[in-house]
């Protein structure tokens, strides 16, 4: 497994990492044996960063992470990312110092940490990416050792680079796949030039990379795929990276067909973002043990090469710009 510097918090992390989101429940249900099979098939192959978030599964995920890591894999050298900020109103005044307090609390006793290794905001209004105060309350948890680096996860492009500029930003969490491209731009370079790392979410656009999906393809009630394709419950970027199913569906054959022999779709979909400068770490879930072992080769690909990047812009610029909204 390859592996890299994430960002300012000098920890070194596989460039595979594994998402947790599915652990709460907002992919159809997966039981707490299911979950913590998954984990200890993604520490055995290598991965050591696992992101989550407060909100998954009202806790759950940080829950079913803090009892692996205690019971399980005492020991193991696991970075946890968490983010926190999606269980108040999505007001700028409900992002001071108090809840901060209130919420990362509440983190520390789900995963069983006194301080917890990196926090994210999680998603905030724009506003509060601007907010100095912000950052000064959340240096101040530094100070107090609740937490040892803080970061943010982020809708937009302008939204990641308003907090690249602040120096105490370690990490910057951003919907990068071969479905959205527009982080390349600016973002990345920036990130790099401060030092900032960047987690890749959403990597295989919602499960579309994979190829395995069809006009058929039924979702449960419970999965976000189902329910959120309008964004009627959270920003639509985060299903299927916004793009229409259908025109995602035939992306998604054209991608399939430039992967080289050894890969699946999805591991080429992974080793892609995985393999641009200035990644890093790739954070896709896995609700499966054969997945999370799939995922994690994606960290010991070959690079994929000029063709291949090549081939990916074209596939972007003739189907899915058109299909992404601006502020994305």
């Amino acid at each position: 497994m390859q592996t890299r510097t994430l960002g300012r918090t000098g920890h070194t992390v596989s460039v595979i990492g594994l998402g947790t989101w599915q652990l709460g429940g907002d992919w159809g249900d997966v039981t707490d044996a299911d979950g913590a099979a998954v984990l200890a098939a993604s520490v055995e192959a290598g991965i050591t960063i696992f992101d989550t978030a407060d909100v998954y599964g009202d806790g759950r995920s940080e829950r079913l992470i803090g009892h692996f890591l205690a019971n399980d894999a005492p020991g193991a050298e696991i970075t946890v990312a968490t983010k926190m900020g999606r269980r108040a109103e999505q007001l700028p005044e409900n992002f001071v110092l108090a809840n901060f307090r209130e919420w990362t609390d509440r983190s520390r006793t789900n995963l069983g940490m006194d301080t917890l290794d990196l926090v994210q905001l999680h998603c905030p209004p724009s506003a509060v990416f601007k907010s100095g105060e912000v950052y000064d309350a959340l240096d101040t948890l530094v100070d107090e050792g609740v937490i040892k680096n803080y970061g943010v996860s982020v809708e937009t492009c302008d939204q990641a680079l308003a907090a690249i500029s602040h120096p105490g930003v370690a990490t910057v969490q951003i919907i990068l796949n071969a479905f959205r491209l527009k982080p390349l731009d600016e973002v990345l370079p920036a990130a790099r030039a401060a030092g900032v790392g960047i987690i890749a979410r959403v990597p295989l656009a919602s499960g579309l990379l994979t190829g395995k999906y069809s006009r058929e393809t039924v979702f449960a009630d419970s999965d976000h795929r189902n329910y959120n394709r309008d964004g009627s419950h959270f920003d639509v970027g985060e299903t299927f990276s916004g793009v229409d199913f259908e025109v995602g569906l035939q992306a998604a054959t054209e991608f399939a067909a430039l992967v080289p022999a050894g890969l699946t779709p999805a591991q080429a979909a992974l080793a892609w973002v995985a393999q641009i400068d200035g990644v890093s770490a790739v954070i896709p879930g896995a609700r499966s043990v054969a997945q999370a072992q799939a995922n994690a080769a994606a960290g010991v690909a070959e690079p994929l090469g000029v063709a291949f990047n090549e081939a990916v812009q074209d596939i972007y610029d003739r189907l899915l710009r058109k299909q992404i909204h601006p502020r994305w």
